[in-house]
């Protein structure tokens, strides 16, 4: 899974591969470490519920998780769309938010490619 943050915009990026541990365990998490201390990592996390609205996010220190619905992500994974969006009021803030399928970048090789969705637009690189 990629992450993507810029100002208040938070991007998720998913492989088929995450995408099925998704539906199978309604969660997927990854976490990068910056030291070597329990306290220097950060750990970003795509999960469903089947009480969950609209696209939202919970934030604990050193955690970060997306939540969608579990009928929105079963409609996401067996369909055409790109992504999920949506926008969380955070204080005086608003977080944009964005889960996307990975597609596969048509200047790379299919080895840079393994575990991507095939790219919908042919011609166009990355």
């Amino acid at each position: 899974m990629k992450l993507r943050i810029k100002g208040d915009s938070l991007r998720l990026r998913i492989a088929p591969s995450e995408m099925a541990r998704l539906l199978e365990s309604g969660r997927v998490e990854e976490t990068i470490h910056f030291g070597a201390g329990r306290d220097e990592s950060l750990t970003y996390a795509l999960e469903h519920a089947s009480n969950a609205g609209s696209l939202g996010v919970r934030y604990q220190p050193a955690r970060v998780t997306v939540v969608l619905s579990s009928v929105e992500a079963r409609d996401w994974a067996r369909g055409d769309a790109v992504g999920v969006y949506g926008a969380v009021e955070v204080g005086a803030a608003r977080l944009e938010i964005a889960v996307e399928k990975d597609w596969a970048c048509l200047d790379k090789s299919a080895a840079e490619n393994r575990d991507t969705f095939p790219n919908p637009s042919p011609g166009a690189n990355c």
